[in-house]
This record gives C-alpha cells, structure tokens and sequence, in this order.
C-alpha cells in the first residue's frame, strides 16, 4: 500500500550505484534543474532517465524519474481518494529509493498552504493540495504522482558526474507536465547535444 511523502530538507539517503563513460561535462546540481542520464548509463534504475532534482543540500540530493510512467492509475493506486475517480491520470515510477512512498508534484500558479517550491510554479504538496486542485481546477495547474523517489547521498552526485553518468539542463528547459514523456530523455539528450554539454 502507498502512503504519501512530504520531502523534507534533510534527507540523509543510501547510496545508489552508478557508472558510465566520459560524456558529459561537469555542472553544478541545484533544485530544480533536470538530470539527464547518459546514453551509456545501463544501470536498469536510471537507464535513458530524466530526473527533476527536488531537494540538493549537505544531507544529500533528491530527485524523480520523469518518463516513467506505469500503467497503474493514480485512481488505482489511492481507491479511497473519490477526487480520483473516473480520471485517468498515470501513476510514474519516481526512483528506486522507498517504492511505497507517493510523492505529488505540481504545477501552480502561486504558493499554498501544504506546498514547498522547487523551482518558479512547480512545488511539492500533500493529499490537500492535489483534493484542492481536483474539486476547483484552474486550467494553469496539473499534478504527477510518483510512487518513489532517486536518491544520493552527500557528495555521490557529483562523483558520478565526473565520471560522465550525467548531464544537466537549467531549470524550466521544459514543461515537464505537458512534455511527451517517451520523447523527454531524446529531447533532452539533443538539447546537451546544442548547447555542447555532451561530447560527440
């Protein structure tokens, strides 16, 4: 059964293994920017992934896969949530680290109670605030659901991007709830490609 997971600041996290070629430049991680796996990265867990970074500090960094949808529906997963149903909203698979965890992501117009800003109108928030935008929805706003979460403890990350596991778009390079998601990791990879972030 899922239960929900309000990220907090300082999460301490396990260590998640990963190992690839020299192909990305090394960048700076900060919330909100999005991880963008290397072609070469085979690890099962983030092969061919995008990832929003939701929390990056001394205790560690967050972050959820977003192209992986699964073909459960949220509806399915939360069979006591009535706001849910009839609808047909995907749950995604977020990360490896506590599968039973939901983590809700949102797009809105402004703060609200519940809520912590990742980055300029894009937050994460609790059961309340996705009830609010079900029963009043405002045409700016949407929600994604992740059952799980990426995680890496304090300085792995960066570790792993020197060896090239990783490159980084800036934040908003995409909007990543109207983006398709089996096309987000190739339009990614092309955008590092652009701007030279990934070598030839």
């Amino acid at each position: 059964m899922l239960s929900f997971l309000f990220l907090g600041d300082m999460i301490v996290l396990s260590s998640v293994p990963g190992s690839a070629q020299q192909e990305f430049s090394f960048t700076s991680v900060e919330k909100g920017v999005l991880l963008v796996a290397s072609p070469s990265l085979s690890d099962p867990n983030f092969h061919q992934s995008v990832l929003l970074i939701v929390e990056h500090g001394r205790g560690g960094t967050v972050g959820l896969i977003l192209n992986r949808p699964t073909n459960v529906l949220v509806s399915e997963a939360l069979p006591d949530f009535t706001v849910l149903k009839q609808t047909i909203h995907r749950l995604f698979a977020g990360g490896p680290v506590e599968r039973t965890q939901l983590v809700l992501l949102f797009r809105l117009t402004q703060l609200l109670p519940d809520t912590r800003q990742i980055v300029d109108g894009i937050y994460v928030g609790t059961p309340r605030v996705l009830e609010r935008i079900m029963t009043q929805p405002k045409p700016s706003e949407a929600f994604r659901a992740f059952s799980g979460f990426a995680g890496w403890a304090p300085g792995q990350l960066e570790h792993e991007m020197r060896d090239g596991t990783w490159g980084v778009l800036p934040k908003n390079s995409f909007d990543i709830f109207d983006e398709d998601s089996t096309t987000l990791w190739p339009d990614c990879i092309t955008r590092l490609q652009v701007s030279r972030s990934i070598s030839y």
